[in-house]
């Protein structure tokens, strides 16, 4: 065996034995994936408030109460939206029912030929009965919700953690990547460390196309809600573009939002479907154009493997595989690039 040969085997058996870690470690390692990418994206704010004389540790103390403020806000906006439609449904909820007997019953008849009769003590008797039964059935559930409470308590730990991981990650990030640098091989130190830099160059890329991404988004919801005559146009549609960073989380929180709102301000269920429309254009066109185009192009993926991309990883990793498929896509074109010109020049090819 060549020496060219076996070192890349040794690589080979260090990528297998940190894959195999990775696997046995999943499900401890949410909190401090989701800290250390936080890490990443705020270690340059961080940077900037020390050349400003400020201290590592104070510098991060401020990054992280910027970060909750942001939260904050965002809490602030959701509750009272929430309240407000909350309260206008209920007080609008006899109406729809009694538009549903007026409109909808006659409409399924004469569209479909489906017969349904509206009586109040009969749909009081069926929810009566169906509330009974799901009694019944929470109580044969109760072991399994004995063993969901670990898991919510696990759940609510995570989420504590990802705070105190953050600080510590933040903090000393400078000394954890100067630890890191020092374990490489001394021969492959100069390599290695320029592929970094591509990556990291990569990943700047890939930040600055989703930031363009949530802004376009966020226009594209604000002015289609406003189109359908919403009222609460303006802070749905900046809420679900805000979002879009987070897979799906951006259109279920505004479709949910603008369903409710929809309910309590449109006598007609087409001004409903006229809301569903703009989410559902949405969807596919931040899926398919924009987050392809803004993301994809600045990246150097092809907008066929940004889709492939997001469906594999969220297949294999679930919700933080959607969420890391892009950035972990584009460290991994960055390496197959080297990987490629390595073998070109290598004798496996070359013969």
């Amino acid at each position: 065996m060549t020496l060219e040969r076996f070192v890349a085997l040794q690589w080979l058996v260090i990528a297998a034995i940190c894959g195999w870690l990775l696997y046995l470690l999943a499900p401890i390692l949410t909190p401090f994936v989701a800290a250390a990418i936080l890490a990443y994206i705020c270690d340059p704010l961080v940077l900037r408030l020390c050349k400003l004389r400020l201290s590592r540790t104070l510098a991060t103390l401020l990054v992280m109460l910027a970060l909750l403020a942001v939260l904050i806000v965002l809490v602030l906006i959701m509750l009272p939206l929430l309240q407000t439609e909350a309260n206008l449904f209920v007080n609008r909820l006899p109406d729809l029912l009694d538009a549903m007997r007026v409109k909808l019953l006659p409409w399924l008849q004469q569209q479909f030929g489906i017969a349904l009769s509206w009586d109040a003590a009969s749909l009081r008797e069926f929810v009566f009965s169906h509330l009974q039964n799901a009694g019944s059935a929470a109580a044969k559930m109760l072991p399994w919700l004995s063993g969901g409470g670990s898991a919510l308590l696990m759940l609510v730990m995570n989420v504590l953690l990802i705070p105190v991981a953050l600080f510590y990650l933040l903090r000393d990030w400078p000394m954890l990547l100067s630890h890191i640098e020092q374990i490489l091989p001394r021969g492959q130190q100069a390599r290695v460390l320029a592929i970094a830099g591509e990556i990291d160059g990569v990943l700047a890329e890939f930040l600055r196309g989703q930031l363009a991404v949530m802004l376009l988004m966020s226009a594209y919801y604000v002015i289609g809600l406003w189109l359908t005559g919403l009222e609460f146009s303006l802070p749905i549609g900046l809420l679900a573009g805000m979002l879009v960073f987070v897979p799906y989380l951006g259109m279920i929180t505004g479709l949910a939002l603008a369903t409710l709102a929809a309910f309590t301000q449109f006598d007609h269920f087409s001004g409903v479907l006229l809301v569903w429309a703009v989410f559902a254009s949405g969807q596919l066109l931040e899926g398919m154009v924009v987050t392809p185009k803004l993301v994809g192009e600045r990246i150097g993926l092809h907008p066929l493997a940004v889709i492939f991309a997001l469906l594999a990883f969220g297949q294999l990793f679930g919700f933080f595989g959607v969420l890391l498929a892009l950035p972990l896509s584009a460290a991994l074109l960055v390496g197959l690039r080297h990987v490629r010109g390595w073998y070109l020049d290598s004798t496996l090819y070359r013969g």
